[in-house]
């Protein structure tokens, strides 16, 4: 019994640990959290430096040791390139606090996990190290090293070997010490079974809602409780800072208007990149080739007298094309087969001959044609497919070739388009009538409204700056979007007030009511869910028909729940637990039928164990970090946490 009771402690444990890790590891700020227990090989932003003074001042310390302003924003600048390479773009995701923290718990722990190596003299060989490099998939080519991949990468990153090689030893080192930490996570094979059928387990489940707006009828309110919560919350009721706007836009779209593209620009496009436009086209040819040495004339002569001899006697028996092929082509690899050179597309042939056997109909005999490889005759005996023609992408064509123009010049006038907004700050007319742009005026903006307008973390920094706000100057010319630059300047500016009690009374009553109402709604659950658990019946509730739900099929419940389901002790049926959902609800959850299953596939029982071992490793792990947590002396300035991405 007492092995019995420790399994099932740990059963339940895990469970929980379970539960969270499928509650919190959905969110990409949780995985980011949990990204210490993983080695980290991105090289983007390794060593993108702050410049300028302050860079060095402490963000936090370890055990006497300093995480610099200027790590803690080569780590932001890394999570930055991360998340654009995941697709995630907003900016302002690398504003939340919790981010912020996040990353400096990360370089913390890093500290953290480099002492506890130094202390256990871990040490990686030379050896050790150029094996991990050497299949590293980043260098890989036709699975194979290329050192010019590694060279290539390195230097887009602004990197040395040694550099680079140096941190790789020191991810290695860490990746050690994770490993075996992790690889003491054990449990018995009878706990894990006991696991995962618990994991694995089904319960019929309904539910009854008490909501909180049936009771708002019930509530009531006076004058003095609004004015009491407006005069304790008025931080709460506050506009935030606001602006009015003027902007103007340069971009290369904006430029395709007084763009012109000719017809002969077209077609001399649609020429020499025909094979962009061949659809699934393919052409069928046989040819006889007459080679010759290109470095010696004489010689060349002799085989265009030849070849011009050769096509007199196609020409004047087609039928016998294969025939003469095989009597007079000097190209090995087609001659045996009559010249055939089977189907081919564009791009796959000498330009000379393409363009000739692109432009013959089946069954046509060309002239001679030169090539490097010497003089062909050729014979097209068949076309598979069909191509587009000129018509049909001209317009396509053109829209392309207006796109690179005015991509070009737009490459040509941003300089001077950025210098002009800045040497001529008092104004954005002087770039409105350089460039025919149009001025553009906006409604009055917060900083969240001109963050989901402009979608420029830098731009909108920009607007609400003192010398844009106060001294009325033209913000810098921002690249908000790929061939956009984006000016603006302050024309009306609100600074943030708070709301009069008149403004805000309304919404203050309709709170207080709700919390009241919620408040009742909550009592009734509660003591519904006693008489319930007594055994009693309770007049009133509307219980959905029930459902058969799995931890990963919740038939339509909320997550919450289904969690809160799983949590209800199933010992003695049915058996009913209670949910409250702020300022909403109350839900009633009724468990009636529990079935718990063995896994018997192989398979999945290995998937599940595998699982369950990486959970149990996360949880060592991250009870290993806390514990060396708390024995370290740490400090941080939070003060700072902001600053680096300012700078």
């Amino acid at each position: 019994m007492a092995l019995f009771a420790m399994d099932t402690a740990i059963v339940q444990k895990v469970i929980v640990m379970l539960e969270t890790f499928r509650e919190h590891s959905k969110g990409w700020l949780a995985k980011l959290i949990l990204a210490f227990i993983t080695v980290p090989f991105a090289l983007w932003g390794i060593d993108s430096y702050l410049q300028g003074a302050g860079s060095s001042v402490a963000v936090a310390k370890v055990d006497g040791q300093s995480i610099t302003v200027q790590e803690y924003d080569n780590a932001l600048q890394n999570l930055r390139s991360q998340l654009q390479a995941e697709g995630k773009t907003d900016p302002s995701l690398l504003d939340d606090p919790a981010v912020k923290q996040s990353v400096l718990d990360r370089l913390i722990v890093s500290h953290l996990l480099s002492g506890e190596i130094r202390h256990a003299n871990f040490v990686i060989s030379d050896e050790q190290l150029g094996r991990f490099i050497l299949e590293m998939p980043e260098f890989s080519q036709n699975g194979k090293f290329s050192q010019e991949m590694y060279d290539n990468v390195l230097k887009q990153n602004h990197l040395t070997s040694s550099q680079f090689e140096s941190r790789m030893r020191a991810e290695l080192l860490s990746q050690r010490l994770r490993d075996g930490v992790s690889s003491v996570a054990f449990a018995p094979h009878a706990v894990l079974d006991n696991l995962i059928r618990v994991d694995r387990q089904q319960r019929e489940v309904s539910i009854a809602t008490i909501k909180a707006a049936d009771f708002m009828a019930q509530t009531k309110v006076d004058g003095a409780q609004v004015q009491a919560f407006y005069d304790k919350n008025k931080d709460k009721f506050r506009v935030p800072e606001q602006v009015k706007l003027e902007f103007v836009v340069f971009s290369s779209s904006g430029l395709i208007t007084s763009t012109q593209v000719s017809d002969d620009e077209v077609r001399k496009f649609y020429q020499e990149n025909a094979s962009k436009f061949q659809g699934d086209e393919q052409r069928r040819a046989s040819h006889i080739l007459i080679a010759f040495d290109k470095k010696d004339d004489a010689a060349k002569k002799a085989a265009r007298e030849k070849a011009e001899s050769v096509l007199a006697e196609v020409n004047k028996n087609p039928a016998k094309f294969d025939e003469l092929a095989k009597k007079y082509s000097q190209d090995p690899g087609s001659a045996a087969n009559g010249g055939d050179l089977g189907l081919f597309g564009r791009g796959m042939m000498v330009k000379p001959f393409e363009d000739a056997a692109f432009s013959m109909k089946p069954g046509a005999v060309s002239g001679l044609v030169e090539s490097d490889f010497g003089y062909h005759i050729i014979k097209l005996t068949e076309i598979k497919g069909q191509a587009p023609t000129y018509d049909d992408v001209k317009a396509q064509i053109r829209a392309e070739l207006l796109n690179q123009k005015a991509q070009a010049k737009f490459a040509e006038q941003a300089e001077t388009f950025s210098n002009m907004v800045y040497e001529q700050s008092d104004s954005l007319q002087p770039v409105v009538k350089a460039f025919n742009t149009p001025l553009q005026t906006s409604q009055w903006m917060s900083r969240d409204d001109a963050m989901k307008f402009f979608k420029s973390d830098k731009l909108v920094k920009a607007i609400f700056s003192d010398e844009v706000l106060k001294d009325k100057r033209n913000t810098e010319a921002v690249e908000a979007a790929p061939n956009t630059l984006v000016a603006a300047r302050v024309v009306e500016h609100k600074p943030a007030a708070p709301r009069t009690f008149a403004e805000v009374a309304p919404a203050i009553e309709e709170h207080l009511k709700l919390e009241q109402a919620f408040s009742m709604a909550v009592k009734k659950g509660e003591a519904d869910l006693a008489q319930l658990r007594a055994g009693k019946e309770v007049a009133g509730l509307e219980w959905i028909p029930p459902v058969l739900i799995a931890r990963d099929n919740t038939q339509g419940l909320s997550e919450t729940v289904v969690q809160q389901a799983f949590k209800i002790d199933a010992e003695k049926l049915p058996a009913y637990g209670g949910l409250e959902k702020k300022g909403v609800d109350y839900t009633l959850i009724r468990v009636s039928r529990v079935d718990s299953e063995a896994v018997q596939d192989g398979d999945e029982k290995a998937k599940l164990l595998s699982g369950i071992q990486t959970s149990l490793a996360a949880e060592y792990l991250g009870a290993y970090v806390g514990s060396i947590k708390h024995k370290a002396n740490i400090s941080t300035n939070p003060q700072l946490l902001g600053a680096a991405t300012q700078q």
